[in-house]
Protein backbone atom coordinates (compact mmCIF):
# COMPACT_ATOMS: atom_id res chain seq x y z
CA UNK A 1 0.00 0.00 0.00
CA UNK A 2 1.29 3.53 -0.59
CA UNK A 3 1.04 6.64 1.04
CA UNK A 4 -2.01 8.53 1.85
CA UNK A 5 -2.38 10.86 -1.68
CA UNK A 6 -2.88 13.44 0.52
CA UNK A 7 0.57 13.39 1.77
CA UNK A 8 2.48 15.68 -1.02
CA UNK A 9 5.70 17.38 0.60
CA UNK A 10 5.28 20.60 -0.70
CA UNK A 11 8.97 21.37 -2.36
CA UNK A 12 11.13 20.81 -5.50
CA UNK A 13 12.94 18.27 -4.68
CA UNK A 14 9.82 16.38 -3.37
CA UNK A 15 8.26 16.93 -7.13
CA UNK A 16 11.74 16.02 -8.33
CA UNK A 17 11.48 12.81 -6.43
CA UNK A 18 7.86 11.92 -7.14
CA UNK A 19 9.03 12.52 -11.07
CA UNK A 20 12.13 10.48 -10.50
CA UNK A 21 9.84 7.50 -9.17
CA UNK A 22 7.58 7.85 -11.55
CA UNK A 23 9.26 7.43 -14.84
CA UNK A 24 9.94 4.39 -15.49
CA UNK A 25 6.19 3.53 -15.18
CA UNK A 26 5.29 6.84 -17.79
CA UNK A 27 5.23 4.33 -20.77
CA UNK A 28 3.10 1.39 -22.54
CA UNK A 29 1.97 0.43 -18.39
CA UNK A 30 0.75 4.27 -17.76
CA UNK A 31 -1.33 4.10 -21.03
CA UNK A 32 -2.73 0.74 -19.75
CA UNK A 33 -3.68 1.85 -16.40
CA UNK A 34 -4.41 5.19 -16.23
CA UNK A 35 -8.08 4.95 -16.07
CA UNK A 36 -8.28 2.54 -13.20
CA UNK A 37 -8.80 3.84 -9.44
CA UNK A 38 -8.31 1.48 -6.93
CA UNK A 39 -9.10 4.25 -4.24
CA UNK A 40 -7.07 6.48 -1.80
CA UNK A 41 -3.64 4.46 -0.41
CA UNK A 42 -4.19 2.42 -3.37
CA UNK A 43 -1.52 1.56 -5.74
CA UNK A 44 -2.34 3.82 -9.18
CA UNK A 45 -0.66 3.89 -12.72
CA UNK A 46 -1.07 7.74 -12.17
CA UNK A 47 2.45 9.74 -11.41
CA UNK A 48 0.87 12.09 -8.72
CA UNK A 49 2.64 15.18 -9.79
CA UNK A 50 -0.57 17.35 -10.33
CA UNK A 51 0.32 19.90 -7.41
CA UNK A 52 3.97 20.20 -8.22
CA UNK A 53 2.77 20.91 -11.48
CA UNK A 54 -0.20 23.17 -10.84
CA UNK A 55 2.43 25.22 -8.86
CA UNK A 56 5.40 24.43 -11.19
CA UNK A 57 7.39 23.35 -8.79
CA UNK A 58 7.93 20.95 -11.18
CA UNK A 59 7.39 22.27 -14.93
CA UNK A 60 5.91 20.55 -17.46
CA UNK A 61 9.35 20.81 -19.67
CA UNK A 62 10.94 19.04 -16.80
CA UNK A 63 8.70 15.95 -16.88
CA UNK A 64 7.98 15.82 -20.53
CA UNK A 65 11.99 15.35 -20.55
CA UNK A 66 12.40 12.93 -17.94
CA UNK A 67 9.95 10.73 -19.83
CA UNK A 68 11.33 10.91 -23.17
CA UNK A 69 14.27 10.52 -22.28
CA UNK A 70 13.45 7.35 -20.00
CA UNK A 71 10.95 6.81 -22.65
CA UNK A 72 11.15 7.91 -26.02
CA UNK A 73 8.06 9.21 -27.59
CA UNK A 74 5.91 6.80 -28.94
CA UNK A 75 5.89 4.34 -25.35
CA UNK A 76 5.13 7.25 -23.31
CA UNK A 77 2.68 9.56 -25.85
CA UNK A 78 -0.25 8.85 -23.96
CA UNK A 79 1.49 10.06 -20.78
CA UNK A 80 3.23 13.23 -22.32
CA UNK A 81 -0.80 14.32 -24.18
CA UNK A 82 -1.35 13.90 -20.98
CA UNK A 83 1.09 16.24 -19.45
CA UNK A 84 -0.19 18.73 -22.40
CA UNK A 85 -3.68 18.54 -21.42
CA UNK A 86 -2.27 20.94 -18.89
CA UNK A 87 -0.54 23.13 -21.34
CA UNK A 88 -3.24 23.04 -23.36
CA UNK A 89 -6.10 24.41 -20.86
CA UNK A 90 -3.95 27.21 -20.50
CA UNK A 91 -3.34 28.66 -23.40
CA UNK A 92 -7.15 27.51 -24.53
CA UNK A 93 -7.87 30.48 -21.73
CA UNK A 94 -5.54 32.20 -22.17
CA UNK A 95 -7.17 33.60 -25.32
CA UNK A 96 -10.42 33.40 -24.22
CA UNK A 97 -10.31 35.01 -20.30
CA UNK A 98 -14.27 36.04 -20.81
CA UNK A 99 -15.21 32.19 -20.28
CA UNK A 100 -13.34 32.48 -16.61
CA UNK A 101 -14.75 35.67 -15.58
CA UNK A 102 -18.43 33.94 -17.05
CA UNK A 103 -17.34 31.28 -14.83
CA UNK A 104 -17.15 33.38 -11.79
CA UNK A 105 -20.13 34.99 -12.11
CA UNK A 106 -22.31 32.38 -12.54
CA UNK A 107 -20.72 30.75 -9.50
CA UNK A 108 -21.30 33.83 -6.98
CA UNK A 109 -24.71 33.85 -8.76
CA UNK A 110 -25.31 30.41 -7.89
CA UNK A 111 -24.05 30.52 -4.74
CA UNK A 112 -26.61 33.48 -3.42
CA UNK A 113 -29.42 32.06 -5.54
CA UNK A 114 -30.19 27.97 -5.92
CA UNK A 115 -32.72 26.88 -4.00
CA UNK A 116 -31.94 23.78 -3.08
CA UNK A 117 -29.71 23.98 -0.58
CA UNK A 118 -30.38 20.69 1.19
CA UNK A 119 -29.90 18.84 -2.15
CA UNK A 120 -26.16 20.73 -2.47
CA UNK A 121 -24.81 20.26 1.43
CA UNK A 122 -25.93 16.20 0.46
CA UNK A 123 -23.49 16.31 -2.31
CA UNK A 124 -20.89 17.76 -0.68
CA UNK A 125 -20.77 15.99 2.34
CA UNK A 126 -20.76 12.75 0.46
CA UNK A 127 -24.34 11.63 1.85
CA UNK A 128 -26.67 11.24 -1.26
CA UNK A 129 -26.51 7.49 -1.48
CA UNK A 130 -24.89 7.19 -4.49
CA UNK A 131 -22.85 4.20 -4.32
CA UNK A 132 -19.17 6.13 -5.44
CA UNK A 133 -20.27 9.57 -5.47
CA UNK A 134 -20.35 9.96 -1.62
CA UNK A 135 -17.19 8.33 -1.40
CA UNK A 136 -15.23 10.23 -3.69
CA UNK A 137 -16.71 13.51 -2.43
CA UNK A 138 -15.58 12.12 1.50
CA UNK A 139 -12.22 11.36 -0.01
CA UNK A 140 -11.64 14.73 -1.52
CA UNK A 141 -12.13 16.15 1.67
CA UNK A 142 -10.22 14.06 3.44
CA UNK A 143 -6.94 14.03 0.83
CA UNK A 144 -7.64 17.43 -1.43
CA UNK A 145 -6.79 14.72 -4.23
CA UNK A 146 -9.32 12.51 -6.41
CA UNK A 147 -7.72 10.25 -9.31
CA UNK A 148 -8.86 11.92 -12.59
CA UNK A 149 -11.06 9.54 -13.84
CA UNK A 150 -12.96 10.05 -10.32
CA UNK A 151 -13.33 13.86 -10.89
CA UNK A 152 -14.82 12.76 -14.19
CA UNK A 153 -17.61 10.48 -12.93
CA UNK A 154 -18.20 12.93 -9.87
CA UNK A 155 -18.48 15.78 -11.91
CA UNK A 156 -20.95 13.77 -14.58
CA UNK A 157 -23.34 12.55 -11.67
CA UNK A 158 -23.22 16.01 -10.23
CA UNK A 159 -24.50 17.27 -13.37
CA UNK A 160 -26.85 14.89 -14.81
CA UNK A 161 -28.07 12.81 -12.06
CA UNK A 162 -28.31 15.14 -9.05
CA UNK A 163 -29.26 18.26 -11.92
CA UNK A 164 -26.95 20.61 -9.86
CA UNK A 165 -25.27 23.59 -11.71
CA UNK A 166 -21.71 22.55 -12.50
CA UNK A 167 -20.58 26.16 -11.70
CA UNK A 168 -21.15 24.60 -8.08
CA UNK A 169 -19.55 21.67 -8.54
CA UNK A 170 -16.19 23.15 -10.40
CA UNK A 171 -16.40 25.69 -6.90
CA UNK A 172 -16.40 22.60 -4.68
CA UNK A 173 -13.30 21.32 -6.51
CA UNK A 174 -11.70 24.74 -6.33
CA UNK A 175 -12.33 24.78 -2.76
CA UNK A 176 -10.83 21.50 -1.43
CA UNK A 177 -8.25 20.23 -4.31
CA UNK A 178 -4.60 20.35 -3.72
CA UNK A 179 -4.15 21.06 -7.10
CA UNK A 180 -6.94 23.46 -7.73
CA UNK A 181 -6.84 25.61 -11.06
CA UNK A 182 -8.75 27.87 -12.69
CA UNK A 183 -7.68 26.61 -16.57
CA UNK A 184 -7.60 22.58 -15.97
CA UNK A 185 -10.95 22.27 -13.27
CA UNK A 186 -13.19 25.34 -14.91
CA UNK A 187 -12.37 23.49 -18.52
CA UNK A 188 -12.55 20.14 -17.28
CA UNK A 189 -15.96 20.84 -15.96
CA UNK A 190 -17.41 22.95 -18.79
CA UNK A 191 -16.34 19.67 -20.87
CA UNK A 192 -18.17 17.26 -18.58
CA UNK A 193 -21.16 19.48 -18.91
CA UNK A 194 -20.88 19.30 -23.06
CA UNK A 195 -19.76 23.19 -23.26
CA UNK A 196 -16.29 22.84 -23.84
CA UNK A 197 -17.15 21.32 -27.26
CA UNK A 198 -20.64 21.80 -27.54
CA UNK A 199 -23.36 19.06 -27.60
CA UNK A 200 -20.61 16.45 -26.27
CA UNK A 201 -20.95 15.77 -23.13
CA UNK A 202 -19.56 12.76 -20.82
CA UNK A 203 -22.47 10.71 -19.13
CA UNK A 204 -21.20 8.35 -16.25
CA UNK A 205 -22.10 4.74 -16.21
CA UNK A 206 -22.47 2.18 -13.58
CA UNK A 207 -20.63 -0.19 -15.74
CA UNK A 208 -17.88 2.13 -16.61
CA UNK A 209 -17.57 2.92 -13.13
CA UNK A 210 -17.75 -0.73 -11.83
CA UNK A 211 -15.14 -1.79 -14.76
CA UNK A 212 -12.54 0.59 -13.90
CA UNK A 213 -13.09 0.80 -9.99
CA UNK A 214 -12.50 -3.07 -10.04
CA UNK A 215 -15.87 -3.51 -9.08
CA UNK A 216 -15.50 -1.63 -6.08
CA UNK A 217 -18.40 0.53 -7.24
CA UNK A 218 -21.83 0.18 -9.00
CA UNK A 219 -24.03 2.90 -8.86
CA UNK A 220 -27.65 2.64 -9.32
CA UNK A 221 -30.33 5.56 -10.67
CA UNK A 222 -27.54 7.34 -12.55
CA UNK A 223 -29.16 9.19 -15.11
CA UNK A 224 -29.33 7.61 -18.59
CA UNK A 225 -29.50 11.14 -20.79
CA UNK A 226 -27.12 13.91 -20.53
CA UNK A 227 -29.48 17.28 -21.01
CA UNK A 228 -28.40 20.17 -22.70
CA UNK A 229 -26.89 22.46 -21.02
CA UNK A 230 -26.53 25.88 -23.11
CA UNK A 231 -24.87 28.96 -22.88
CA UNK A 232 -23.96 32.58 -24.87
CA UNK A 233 -21.66 32.25 -27.77
CA UNK A 234 -17.77 31.62 -26.78
CA UNK A 235 -15.79 35.24 -28.27
CA UNK A 236 -13.48 34.06 -30.77
CA UNK A 237 -9.77 33.50 -29.62
CA UNK A 238 -7.60 36.55 -29.13
CA UNK A 239 -4.25 37.01 -29.58
CA UNK A 240 -1.97 36.29 -27.10
CA UNK A 241 -0.52 39.44 -24.35
CA UNK A 242 2.52 40.24 -26.18
CA UNK A 243 5.18 37.81 -24.95
CA UNK A 244 8.05 39.54 -22.41
CA UNK A 245 11.48 37.29 -21.98
CA UNK A 246 13.81 39.68 -20.13
CA UNK A 247 13.01 42.91 -18.16
CA UNK A 248 15.21 45.87 -18.65
CA UNK A 249 18.83 45.86 -16.65
CA UNK A 250 17.64 48.11 -14.04
CA UNK A 251 17.54 46.85 -10.44
CA UNK A 252 14.51 44.64 -9.78
CA UNK A 253 12.39 42.91 -6.79
CA UNK A 254 11.58 39.56 -7.82
CA UNK A 255 8.01 38.71 -6.90
CA UNK A 256 7.29 34.31 -6.85
CA UNK A 257 3.67 33.87 -7.00
CA UNK A 258 1.70 30.57 -6.07
CA UNK A 259 0.77 30.59 -10.15
CA UNK A 260 5.02 29.63 -10.58
CA UNK A 261 6.83 28.51 -7.71
CA UNK A 262 10.25 27.92 -9.75
CA UNK A 263 11.42 31.14 -10.59
CA UNK A 264 15.16 29.59 -11.28
CA UNK A 265 13.90 28.58 -14.46
CA UNK A 266 11.96 32.04 -15.48
CA UNK A 267 14.41 34.92 -14.83
CA UNK A 268 17.97 34.64 -15.42
CA UNK A 269 20.11 34.29 -11.99
CA UNK A 270 22.59 36.95 -13.70
CA UNK A 271 19.57 39.77 -13.64
CA UNK A 272 20.34 42.17 -11.12
CA UNK A 273 17.73 41.21 -8.43
CA UNK A 274 17.89 42.99 -5.18
CA UNK A 275 15.16 41.16 -3.26
CA UNK A 276 12.61 38.75 -3.45
CA UNK A 277 9.27 38.16 -2.29
CA UNK A 278 7.22 35.06 -2.22
CA UNK A 279 3.32 35.54 -1.72
CA UNK A 280 1.86 32.38 -0.53
CA UNK A 281 -1.78 33.36 -1.25
CA UNK A 282 -2.82 36.04 -3.14
CA UNK A 283 -6.65 35.24 -3.28
CA UNK A 284 -9.51 33.68 -1.09
CA UNK A 285 -10.01 30.96 -3.60
CA UNK A 286 -7.82 28.09 -1.94
CA UNK A 287 -9.48 25.50 0.16
CA UNK A 288 -7.06 24.76 3.03
CA UNK A 289 -5.51 21.41 1.92
CA UNK A 290 -4.33 23.85 -1.18
CA UNK A 291 -3.55 27.34 1.38
CA UNK A 292 -1.60 24.93 3.32
CA UNK A 293 0.52 23.33 1.07
CA UNK A 294 1.43 26.52 -1.08
CA UNK A 295 1.68 28.21 2.48
CA UNK A 296 4.87 25.12 3.08
CA UNK A 297 5.85 25.23 -0.69
CA UNK A 298 6.46 29.49 -0.36
CA UNK A 299 8.50 29.62 2.75
CA UNK A 300 10.60 26.52 0.68
CA UNK A 301 10.59 28.89 -2.12
CA UNK A 302 12.00 31.66 -0.36
CA UNK A 303 15.15 29.71 0.59
CA UNK A 304 15.88 28.56 -2.91
CA UNK A 305 15.42 32.02 -4.16
CA UNK A 306 17.74 33.39 -1.80
CA UNK A 307 20.12 30.85 -2.51
CA UNK A 308 19.95 31.18 -6.69
CA UNK A 309 19.46 35.28 -6.45
CA UNK A 310 22.09 35.62 -3.50
CA UNK A 311 19.24 38.08 -2.07
CA UNK A 312 17.45 38.20 0.78
CA UNK A 313 13.79 36.42 0.25
CA UNK A 314 11.14 37.04 2.26
CA UNK A 315 7.31 35.26 2.47
CA UNK A 316 4.59 37.62 2.25
CA UNK A 317 0.91 36.05 3.13
CA UNK A 318 -1.48 38.62 0.50
CA UNK A 319 -0.63 40.64 -2.32
CA UNK A 320 -1.19 43.97 -1.68
CA UNK A 321 0.70 46.92 -3.48
CA UNK A 322 1.73 48.95 -0.85
CA UNK A 323 3.58 46.47 0.67
CA UNK A 324 5.30 45.97 -2.56
CA UNK A 325 5.73 48.96 -3.06
CA UNK A 326 7.53 49.15 0.38
CA UNK A 327 9.69 46.25 -0.63
CA UNK A 328 10.56 47.41 -4.12
CA UNK A 329 11.83 50.89 -2.24
CA UNK A 330 13.89 48.99 0.18
CA UNK A 331 15.58 47.00 -2.55
CA UNK A 332 16.27 50.08 -4.45
CA UNK A 333 14.46 48.89 -7.29
CA UNK A 334 11.77 50.75 -9.66
CA UNK A 335 10.80 47.43 -11.32
CA UNK A 336 9.56 44.11 -10.34
CA UNK A 337 9.90 41.22 -12.01
CA UNK A 338 7.74 38.03 -11.88
CA UNK A 339 6.33 34.84 -13.66
CA UNK A 340 3.47 35.64 -16.41
CA UNK A 341 -0.15 34.62 -14.23
CA UNK A 342 -2.10 32.26 -16.64
CA UNK A 343 -5.59 33.68 -16.34
CA UNK A 344 -7.66 33.25 -13.03
CA UNK A 345 -6.88 34.30 -9.34
CA UNK A 346 -3.30 35.40 -9.53
CA UNK A 347 -3.75 37.21 -13.22
CA UNK A 348 -6.52 38.80 -11.22
CA UNK A 349 -4.82 40.08 -8.57
CA UNK A 350 -1.73 41.38 -10.48
CA UNK A 351 -3.93 43.38 -12.91
CA UNK A 352 -5.41 45.47 -10.04
CA UNK A 353 -1.79 45.73 -8.63
CA UNK A 354 -0.67 47.10 -11.47
CA UNK A 355 -2.04 50.64 -11.82
CA UNK A 356 -0.84 51.39 -7.88
CA UNK A 357 2.49 50.00 -8.69
CA UNK A 358 2.82 52.42 -11.38
CA UNK A 359 1.57 55.20 -9.91
CA UNK A 360 4.19 54.80 -7.49
CA UNK A 361 7.13 55.00 -10.36
CA UNK A 362 7.29 51.05 -10.19
CA UNK A 363 6.75 48.58 -13.14
CA UNK A 364 5.59 45.22 -12.88
CA UNK A 365 6.87 43.08 -15.71
CA UNK A 366 5.64 39.59 -16.28
CA UNK A 367 8.01 37.10 -18.24
CA UNK A 368 6.48 34.30 -19.84
CA UNK A 369 8.17 30.92 -19.98
CA UNK A 370 9.68 29.56 -23.46
CA UNK A 371 6.95 26.57 -23.18
CA UNK A 372 3.95 28.63 -22.80
CA UNK A 373 5.05 30.73 -25.65
CA UNK A 374 5.41 28.18 -28.09
CA UNK A 375 2.63 25.57 -27.05
CA UNK A 376 -0.29 28.14 -25.88
CA UNK A 377 -0.69 30.04 -29.52
CA UNK A 378 -1.61 26.36 -30.76
CA UNK A 379 -4.61 26.11 -28.60
CA UNK A 380 -6.76 27.59 -30.82
CA UNK A 381 -9.27 24.85 -31.37
CA UNK A 382 -9.97 21.59 -29.69
CA UNK A 383 -7.09 19.47 -28.25
CA UNK A 384 -6.95 16.77 -31.21
CA UNK A 385 -5.93 19.40 -33.56
CA UNK A 386 -3.03 21.06 -30.63
CA UNK A 387 -2.14 17.07 -30.00
CA UNK A 388 -1.04 16.95 -34.10
CA UNK A 389 1.24 19.24 -33.32
CA UNK A 390 2.96 18.08 -30.36
CA UNK A 391 5.48 16.19 -32.02
CA UNK A 392 6.90 19.02 -34.17
CA UNK A 393 6.52 21.54 -30.74
CA UNK A 394 8.34 19.04 -29.16
CA UNK A 395 11.59 19.14 -31.67
CA UNK A 396 11.13 22.65 -31.06
CA UNK A 397 12.22 22.44 -27.80
CA UNK A 398 15.05 19.60 -28.46
CA UNK A 399 13.16 17.40 -26.79
CA UNK A 400 13.10 14.83 -29.60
Amino acid sequence: MQDDPSDFEPSRSAGLDRLAEFVNRAGRSYAAGRNTDDGPGRATAVSKLSPYLRYRLVTERDVVAAVLERHGFEPAEKFVQEVLWRTYWKGWLEMRPTVWARFVEERDRQRQTFPNKRALTAAESGSTGIEGFDDWARELLATGYLHNHARMWFASIWIFTLRLPWTLGADFFLRHLVDADAASNTLSWRWVAGLQTVGKTYLATADNIARYTNGRFSPKGLATEAFAITEPPIPRPQPLPRPMRSASSDQSLLLVTSDDLNPETVARTDMPIKAAVVASSPDGLWGDRARVFVAKAAAETASRVAVSFDCEANVLVDLDAETLAIAARSAGAHQIVTAYAPVGPVADALARLTPSLAGQGITLVQVRRDWDDLFWPHATKGFFKFREQIPELLREQGMR
